[in-house]
């Protein structure tokens, strides 16, 4: 019995008809895209499958290459996995992916650290495997079977994860004798990794790819080492509360213990902004306080909670959204395919945010704009004045640019660079990267306070990921101080949140497959009740129930 396929191929759509099931390698040569770029996999009814996934029946296909975040995450997880092989090959030693550093993730052995020669091993046996043009295949298996697996293979962490979780049957993916989980498809080939390189870093190693900028060449190394002083300050707090991956989150969730978590979470960003507001305090001649990071990284919470630190150092702070100075949505710049680029500075009125700081660190009393989101237009907002000795905090995406504040003077500012920079992660070497915990938060918040569906957030997520890295992160090394804006249980409690929402997403629209590769991620974590959530949280930012809201 014939069947069809739509193959979607940039701005066209050719039908096949088949009297055979394909795998998605046959089908792109059949349609004569053999030579496109780095196909990773393909999309079968808008669901992310693999190259090996079978279709038998009337089916909409599109190829995703290397070109996009989606076959850029499917390159990495694939060459993660062929990493963990490695090192089990050639050093008879377990990896675990800490965080995650522009182009690569920083990685350690267990066992101890890791010496220049096992990094040239995990290297050598990396170009070898990739060499041997390995096959990699998925297999559905039931939960005990998958469990078995995993705890053969000793990688406890993923046999407890699921046994937690219950998910029932269970993707898994398999090379030379190795079997992963990673939620989300893998390359069909190791012949299909091309740009890589391990570089030592210790304790540790580097495990570096390519950017979506440059898919064919791995970017020079870009160390911040505040932020690495920041990711071991989180990694040994981690240690002392017991938390390593997502088995020891359900652990403590199911010993009681949420409450205890929420109470320390919160009161390690409270020691956080003490020290912030202490070094502020300590450079006499600081006026104003720059305060950025990407979207939903908790700008407005922690400008305000800053504000209250530095009051108990006995001054008055006063806090500035730079979102309310966005143009008028109609003004907004566009992208290169003709989007509204809501992350380019151009977004706000430069001139207008120079002229008030200027005015307001000078003593003048300034009419400050409010912008309305469901109406994308600005209006008046309130009056404000400065007094001598005064903070003035300007919280915003755009906050480390010295564009917005080239009238004042550069020991005048203090730069603070927030993100949630980490997070408990699934197993060993599966991170709940830090974007996808932005992402979950806007997703949340943009219901909540913007009016936006959750299929409207997902659409123009990837032009936020685009302009975060063009311009955001370029300023993370120029700051002061970095804050980690993560809290330990933080997906525990947007998962309550997010999961009616993304389940709501109908298959038959275009976000139904980042949908469902979200809700499989959040089918491995637990659930926490708000209810214990304080209202000074930045959590509360994006759920609701902040005593910050106006």
């Amino acid at each position: 019995m014939s069947f069809s396929i739509n193959v979607h191929s940039e701005s066209r759509v050719e039908q096949i008809t088949l009297d055979t099931p394909m795998m998605g390698h046959e089908v792109l040569t059949l349609a004569g895209l053999g030579g496109k770029d780095r196909t990773m996999a393909w999309r079968v009814n808008r669901m992310l499958r693999p190259l090996g996934w079978v279709i038998d029946e009337d089916a909409d296909v599109e190829f995703v290459d290397m070109s996009t975040m989606e076959g850029l995450e499917i390159y990495v997880r694939t060459l993660t996995f062929v990493m963990a092989l490695a090192c089990k090959r050639a050093l008879s030693r377990d990896i675990i992916v800490r965080y995650s550093m522009g182009a690569s993730y920083y990685c350690e052995l267990t066992g101890g650290p890791s010496s220049d020669e096992d990094v040239e091993a995990i290297r050598n046996e990396m170009t070898r495997l990739v060499s041997m043009a390995l096959p990699i295949h998925m297999a559905i298996l039931p939960l005990d079977k998958a469990r078995r697996i995993f705890d053969r293979q000793g990688d406890m962490d993923k046999a407890r994860l699921m046994q937690w979780t219950g998910v029932d049957p269970i993707t898994v993916y398999r090379c030379a004798g190795m079997c992963g989980y990673f939620g989300a498809p893998l390359a069909a080939s190791t012949a299909m990794l091309g740009a890589f390189d391990v570089t030592k870093y210790s304790p540790g190693f580097l495990l570096r790819f390519p950017s979506i900028s440059n898919v064919n060449e791995v970017p020079p190394v870009q160390v911040v080492p505040k932020l690495m002083d920041v990711f071991r300050e989180y990694s040994t707090w981690l240690s002392v509360l017991g938390l390593s991956t997502m088995d020891s989150l359900h652990d403590r969730v199911s010993n009681d213990q949420s409450l205890d978590l929420i109470l320390l979470s919160e009161a390690f960003h409270s020691e956080t902004l003490s020290r912030i507001a202490h070094e502020v305090i300590e450079r006499k001649d600081t006026r104003l306080v720059c305060l950025a990071g990407p979207s939903s990284s908790g700008k407005t919470t922690t400008s305000r909670r800053l504000a209250i630190q530095l009051q108990v150092y006995g001054k008055n702070p006063v806090a500035l959204g730079l979102d309310d100075y966005y143009v008028n949505r109609e003004e907004t710049p566009l992208d290169e395919n003709g989007n509204p680029d809501f992350e380019a500075l151009e977004a706000l009125d430069v001139p207008l945010v120079n002229q008030n700081l200027e005015e307001l660190l000078a003593g003048r009393e300034v009419q400050l704009p409010k912008f309305d989101f469901l109406s994308g237009t600005r209006k008046k907002g309130r009056r404000l004045r400065l007094k001598d000795g005064d903070i003035l905090i300007i919280e915003g995406i755009h906050g480390l640019n010295d564009k917005l504040t080239a009238r004042i003077a550069p020991e005048a500012k203090y730069k603070v660079f927030i993100s949630p920079l980490t997070g408990v992660s699934l197993d060993t070497y599966n991170r709940i990267g830090s974007t996808d915990i932005r992402l979950l938060r806007r997703i949340v918040r943009d219901h909540r306070k913007r009016g936006h569906s959750p299929e409207v957030t997902l659409k123009m997520w990837p032009s936020v990921v685009k302009g975060s890295h063009k311009h955001i992160f370029p300023y993370e090394e120029g700051a002061d101080i970095l804050f980690n804006t993560s809290l330990v249980y933080e997906i525990a409690v947007l998962k309550g949140y997010a999961e009616p929402l993304l389940r709501a997403i109908h298959e038959s629209s275009p976000s139904y497959g980042e949908a469902s590769r979200l809700l499989s991620m959040l089918s491995f974590a637990p659930v926490i009740p708000s209810e214990n959530v304080p209202n000074l949280s930045i959590l509360r930012e994006f759920i609701g129930g902040s005593c910050f809201d106006d």
